[in-house]
């Protein structure tokens, strides 16, 4: 994919975030990787006022910018140790929903509970809070990714990864949506999540195999 074209869909999935009110102003940050190179959302810049020029260019191990002139997101150490983590990963897409940041301060591993769950997140951990911005909190997240699609960052927000913008957009939607189900389950009493082989048998279906093949594949024009 070039350049120019990535850049276009981090635009369009930027603005998809503001309509959907995932983020407030210019919270969160998302990013995509051609080859060596990650572009992520320029610093301070709202997400519905983005332009191409506003996602920079960085090189992926060190971090350098190598195309744009702005300062990238200060969550920049957090998205390349994504990537660095694993080869799979080409977008990063951190946002600030409301119910699932709340789920986050819980302090829950959010379990499958729903067949969409099951098969296009799995399980959900969460980190403990760590200030933004810094190594630190990168080094949490890489070892939660590292086996997991996504992760609920206490008093924070949601991080997903995904093999290119639309999965990792996708999951932000799924386990925000699981999440208002979370907390109207425990309002009513009770929370029932699948067992391990309930969650085994969603993802052996062909139909859900399907429908993961089909996220992973680039938007058709």
């Amino acid at each position: 994919m070039k350049n120019v074209e990535l850049k276009k869909q981090l635009v369009e999935i930027g603005k998809k975030i503001a309509d959907k009110g995932l983020v407030v102003g210019p919270g969160g940050n998302i990013s995509a990787r051609v080859d060596n190179i990650v572009y992520m959302k320029a610093s301070g810049i709202c997400f519905e006022e983005a332009k191409e020029s506003d996602y920079i260019g960085v090189d992926l191990k060190t971090g350098d910018i190598v195309d744009g002139s702005k300062k990238p997101t200060c969550e920049i150490a957090m998205h390349l140790g994504c990537y660095l983590e694993r080869n799979d990963v080409s977008a990063v897409i951190h946002t600030h929903p409301s119910i699932a940041t709340a789920v986050g301060m819980q302090d829950v591993t959010l379990s499958p509970f729903t067949p969409d769950l099951a098969a296009l997140a799995g399980n959900v951990p969460t980190i403990k809070y760590v200030v933004p911005g810094g190594k630190e909190l990168a080094e949490e997240i890489r070892k939660v990714i590292k086996k997991h699609s996504s992760v609920l960052m206490c008093n924070h927000g949601l991080l997903t990864v995904g093999s290119n913008l639309r999965e990792a957009y996708y999951r932000t939607l799924l386990i925000e949506d699981a999440c208002k189900t979370f907390v109207v389950a425990k309002s009513l009493g009770r929370m029932k999540f699948f067992t391990k082989k309930q969650a085994e048998q969603i993802n052996n279906m062909k139909a859900e195999s399907y429908r993961k093949m089909l996220l992973k594949e680039e938007k058709h024009k």
